[in-house]
């Protein structure tokens, strides 16, 4: 027998065999093409052909089903559906449904994506996969038959809903909608060919990315969207940026910010290190400072020498009212006291570190203040010939002689324009002494 139909599900198994459906407006029934057969075709079999198959009707028991053993296959012509669809885009075209300029840009970062497809499709988790993988965002999911009677009505209401939402409703509007669906032949791809659909998607409040089918596949759908994807997951990719590279170039923004704050803060220390090179140094400023710790030093060494002197004298008078008995008897009695009194260790040694500790910090301090110690820093302290220290330029120059203290001795000098003194004379003898006059008493 001879049939004419529209080729459908073409597909070329790995053993070389044909397989295919032939229908009509009416009516379908699979065929297939042994190996030998298919290899005399001398055209490309592809859906939406239209021709004739010439063979012999068989069934099939594994799916109790007829089929056409084809012996040749021959072009008809184009396929109805194939007219029919350029037909219809030709005229929605005619009204600007496909126009360039209706095209909308996508947002950058949706905060809310709308799909459209079937909820327990491979479809729906490539994109939630791949949407968790660029950027994790808020899902809304509107369950539709993608094919079949009343598909293309359910789509298209799904538009038309997600379009509807009130942006600060209950239930957030989307910023974005994907029509998605995975690949089939023509006749499986038709729901997203039908004008109800296309209208939907050219009036839709918020932009569409159309990903029904393969690459390879186009439907009107596609024509009226914002953007094509060729495939959902593409579709998804197109929706999101990838998060790990906004993160990058956040990175790389901020880093670039704190160049530019930190540069006018490098110039302005080179400026400061510039002026300070200008500036006095800080010994210069410190002379009269240390001049006069110098005088202090001086100050503090004789007030030290009459204070040991008046402490010696208070012991000499202490010391001549003490008598041995005396010392015995309160050496006996403290011994005594002592051995009634029973003394923990601590409480000896105690404060004997502490006024250890003290007696070191006051000899470290005494150490330092002693006027003869900026001696060794190669100060030197000037007197007169008198040993009075002069603090001023003006008592120096007044003086014929003047006598520098250093860290290992004196040093005599003159100022420049002073004549020397003159030589001390010899001190006279002076006469013996008479010899005592013998006591007329006896």
């Amino acid at each position: 027998m001879r049939l004419r139909g529209e080729l459908s599900g073409v597909k070329r198994a790995a053993s070389g065999h044909f397989y295919c459906a032939l229908k009509d407006e009416g009516a379908v029934i699979d065929g297939v093409m042994w190996k030998g057969n298919a290899a005399r075709m001398n055209f490309r079999a592809e859906d939406g052909l239209e021709v004739i198959a010439t063979g012999k009707l068989t069934t099939y028991p594994g799916r109790s089903k007829y089929q056409i053993v084809i012996d040749s296959l021959e072009l008809a012509g184009e396929g109805a559906l194939l007219a029919l669809l350029e037909k219809t885009r030709a005229r929605l075209a005619a009204e600007g449904l496909f126009a360039p300029e209706r095209k909308r840009r996508l947002p950058f970062l949706p905060q809310v994506i709308g799909v459209v497809t079937s909820p327990t499709g491979a479809v729906i988790r490539d994109i939630l996969h791949r949407l968790a993988d660029r950027f994790p965002s808020h899902v809304l999911v509107w369950p539709v038959l993608v094919q079949g009677n009343g598909a293309a009505e359910q789509v298209a209401a799904a538009v038309r809903g997600f379009s509807g939402l009130a942006p600060e409703g209950p239930v957030p509007r989307p910023d974005i909608v994907i029509v998605a669906r995975g690949g089939g032949s023509i006749e499986d791809l038709w729901s997203f060919n039908e004008e109800v659909v296309v209208r939907a998607i050219a009036d839709c409040a918020v932009p569409v990315i159309s990903a029904v089918g393969h690459e390879t596949d186009t439907t009107l759908a596609d024509f009226a969207a914002d953007r094509r994807a060729p495939t959902p997951t593409a579709a998804a990719e197109m929706a999101v940026p990838v998060r790990a590279d906004l993160a990058f170039t956040l990175t790389d923004l901020a880093a670039r910010q704190r160049r530019a704050v930190y540069r006018p803060v490098e110039l302005g220390r080179e400026r400061l290190e510039a002026r300070v090179r200008l500036l006095p140094r800080p010994e210069n400023l410190l002379q009269p400072q240390a001049q006069r710790l110098d005088d202090l030093a001086e100050r503090l060494r004789r007030a030290l020498g009459d204070r040991s002197a008046k402490g010696r004298e208070q012991l000499a008078g202490v010391a001549a009212r003490l008598s041995p008995g005396l010392l015995t008897r309160s050496a006996a009695e403290a011994q005594r006291r002592l051995d009634r009194a029973r003394l923990a260790p601590a409480l000896i040694e105690r404060p004997l570190r502490e006024g250890s500790q003290r007696l070191a910090g006051l000899t470290r301090v005494m150490s330092q203040l002693h006027p003869e110690k900026p001696l060794e820093r190669g100060y030197a302290i000037i007197r007169d010939a008198q040993g009075r220290a002069l603090t001023t330029r003006a008592e120096a120059a007044g003086e014929a002689l003047l006598r520098l203290q250093l860290r290992d001795g004196t040093l005599d000098a003159v100022p420049a324009g002073a004549a020397p003194p003159a030589p001390r004379p010899a001190p006279r003898p002076r006469p013996a002494a008479p010899p005592p006059q013998d006591d007329l008493f006896g």
